[in-house]
């Protein structure tokens, strides 16, 4: 049987102190890929905070704005995702000239992301779409078995997101993504979750929706 990760039973969720969520029960076990998807407002990045709220740092997090430290580069953003796992003393060595072990692991993870050509380019001077996908890098490093992701690869060209999402599941025991693109959520997870009006109004299998049943959580 598949352990219990998550567990919000008749939550109310606030975003700028203003309630968003609305009796909010949902259970989440190991192993499940969800898409929680809905139009914008209707609670799909509250929904993922209070989930975060439960977890530790071993959760990988994209969050909405990708939180990287714009005049650092790609792997001192990458680098990042394990932080917590390292002395300050060795984090700070790897500030100032990273080792080649580190080097070696993060290089590997940007050249799946096609970002090796940028490694030590500031994050401030890149795309919008490579910016998005050092953040993924980070997640990736944080080597957690669960992720959550908010809008992951809203800024990534649909070849590049199937290719990320597919990295994404391989990673990535649990996964829990807020989606706005509907066919790569039917695709790349196993459950969906519809938000409409700050409530969950759907939740069921992937493999038992199509596209334009899900039309009406855009109405």
């Amino acid at each position: 049987m598949s352990r219990s990760l998550f567990e919000l039973k008749c939550k109310t969720g606030r975003y700028n102190g203003h309630p968003v969520l609305h009796d909010i029960s949902i259970s989440i076990n190991a192993g499940e890929r969800i898409a929680l998807i809905g139009k914008s407002g209707a609670g799909k990045s509250t929904l993922l905070q209070l989930l975060h709220q439960q977890s530790d740092n071993t959760v990988a997090l994209i969050p909405q704005d990708l939180g990287l430290v714009k005049n650092l580069s790609v792997f001192h953003n990458i680098y990042m995702g394990r932080l917590h796992t390292y002395s300050n003393i060795y984090n700070l060595v790897n500030l100032i000239k990273p080792l080649n072990r580190e080097l070696e692991n993060v290089s590997n993870i940007a050249d799946r992301l096609r970002l090796k050509n940028k490694l030590f380019s500031p994050v401030g001077e890149l795309s919008g779409g490579q910016q998005q996908r050092t953040a993924i890098g980070r997640a990736f490093f944080n080597q957690g078995s669960i992720l959550i992701g908010d809008e992951p690869v809203s800024a990534i060209d649909e070849h590049q997101a199937r290719d990320v999402l597919q990295e994404i599941n391989h990673r990535h025991e649990t996964v829990i993504l807020a989606m706005h693109d509907i066919e790569l959520a039917l695709n790349y997870t196993d459950r969906i979750v519809g938000l409409k009006g700050g409530r969950i109004v759907l939740d069921t299998p992937s493999q038992d929706m199509k596209a334009n049943e899900l039309g009406f959580l855009y109405q």
